[in-house]
């Protein structure tokens, strides 16, 4: 753990998790990224898009197309006065924390660990959790280790979808590393179609934070799923529908009670991303009219355009309605995180990864000796 660096998982004992140490105050929000490092500055408007879009839409989850349209209207921006992530940001929050604590290096065992640790034994439930959560903390409680942790009857979820965005901000512009680290991730949770679909979501990110306009991000996510998947079908449907109606008649499993399918979420994100041609300001409020598991696609879909654009399109007001992490669902461990904050500190764990031995700060530190 590098010391001033903010908070990981593996903090003092002294320290509760979650808070700063006591008598410090929560690290202030960094500073605007200079024009001259394009690399943070897009990491920053990936996480932070997806904060919005997790935002934007929650008020809208579980609602049809038409009573959004009848509710709200054309959907222009948050449609709640005071904005509110939920646990799609939450968990992204937490794995990135890992990615953090634990670099490329990342094991399933160690995330498995975190969440024991962290997360099954959180007095209070898991307010606003889904299903797939739910079901991994029941497994993991009930002694059972990935990938048996994530065989549950929700393991096709876009639980692991909505966080795999911070695997692609590690791995920028490596698809392998970040389609190997959603999956090492995943493994915890999902199987199947669950990993597959976040797999998606992370090789996009990367692809995008590497320069890639939005066919070619949706050509490298197709390319790191199985052909022959449903994830699959869902983006190439993404790529082809003629607009929102469409895309819904073509991806919704209507007779499915619940609307956390993931390879329908991320074909409806993906859908949404492709329509507004990358652009936040549409691309968001797109994903959350067309309803379902809106937090979730909105926020992929914010994910994905954060990636591609950087801060410069995200709108100011947006931005600065997304305040911290609350830790409503996954408690003191995440709650103070700022996105952007994480952002820069998944750029710059995966710089010092990359760097050579010898010019570490650490490996130029004289060796300390005790003695007599």
């Amino acid at each position: 753990m590098e010391a001033g660096r903010g908070r990981t998982l593996n903090r003092d004992a002294d320290a509760p998790a979650g808070h700063p140490e006591p008598g410090r105050s929560p690290a202030p929000e960094p500073g605007p990224v200079a024009a001259a490092d394009p690399a943070r500055d897009r990491a920053r408007g990936c996480l932070l898009g997806l904060a919005i879009g997790d935002a934007m839409g929650a008020p809208a989850e579980n609602m049809t197309a038409a009573a959004i349209a009848e509710r709200w209207g054309p959907v222009t921006g948050f449609l709640r006065d005071e904005p509110a992530g939920t646990d799609d940001t939450e968990y992204a929050a937490f794995s990135a924390l890992l990615l953090i604590e634990h670099g490329a290096a990342l094991t399933s065992e160690q995330v498995a660990d975190a969440w024991v640790r962290y997360l099954a034994g959180r007095a209070g439930g898991f307010p606003g959790a889904g299903f797939s959560e739910l079901g991994t903390v029941e497994n993991l409680r009930a002694g059972l280790r990935p990938p048996a942790s994530g065989q549950h009857l929700h393991s096709w979820s876009d639980g692991l979808a909505m966080r795999a965005a911070v695997h692609g901000v590690y791995a920028a512009g490596d698809v392998a590393l970040a389609a190997r680290l959603a999956a090492v991730d995943g493994a915890v949770s999902h199987d199947g179609e669950g990993v597959y679909a976040g797999q998606a979501v992370a090789v996009a990110v990367a692809a995008a934070l590497a320069g890639a306009g939005p066919v070619e991000v949706l050509a490298a996510a197709r390319h790191c799923v199985p052909a022959e998947s449903w994830t699959a079908a869902a983006l190439a449907t993404a790529g082809t529908a003629a607009g929102p109606d469409a895309l819904l008649d073509e991806l919704v499993v209507r007779a499915y009670p619940w609307t956390d399918l993931a390879p329908e979420a991320v074909g409806l994100a993906f859908g949404a991303f492709l329509a507004a041609s990358g652009e936040l300001r549409r691309a968001v409020p797109g994903a959350v009219a067309m309803g379902r598991d809106a937090d979730t696609t909105a926020a992929i879909a914010g994910a994905l355009c954060g990636a591609s654009q950087g801060m410069a399109g995200i709108p100011a007001d947006w931005a600065a309605a997304i305040g911290p992490v609350t830790g409503r669902c996954l408690g003191e461990v995440v709650a103070g995180l700022t996105m952007t904050d994480l952002a820069d500190r998944l750029v710059a764990a995966r710089s010092e990864a990359a760097r050579p031995e010898a010019a570490r700060p650490e490996a130029a530190r004289p060796e300390t000796r005790t003695g007599r």
